[in-house]
């Protein structure tokens, strides 16, 4: 699973959000801001990754259970896929 091309993630005033960029400003009205593990997560889904693997990059990176992480990064991608932001 990827991020798709059309979507940036900037910083502004100390906050992550995620704006449509290119033809998906048309299509995609709304920004998206994102809390740290959400950043983190989104940096990592730039690539071609699986759930797993943003579960092991999570618990690598932060003080949770793999358990836990698995059902957070699902609802995170379950968001992106509705939104169709995830390919």
């Amino acid at each position: 699973m990827k991020i798709k091309s059309g979507f940036a993630k900037r910083e502004i005033a100390g906050s992550n959000i995620v704006v449509p960029v290119g033809k998906n400003a048309v299509s995609f009205n709304a920004m998206i801001t994102l809390n740290e593990t959400g950043s983190f997560l989104w940096d990592a889904f730039q690539h071609d990754i699986t759930v797993d693997d943003a579960v092991r990059l999570i618990t690598a990176e932060y003080d949770v259970s793999p358990e836990r992480a698995k059902a957070d990064i699902e609802k995170f991608v379950s968001l992106l896929k509705d939104n169709s932001i995830m390919e």
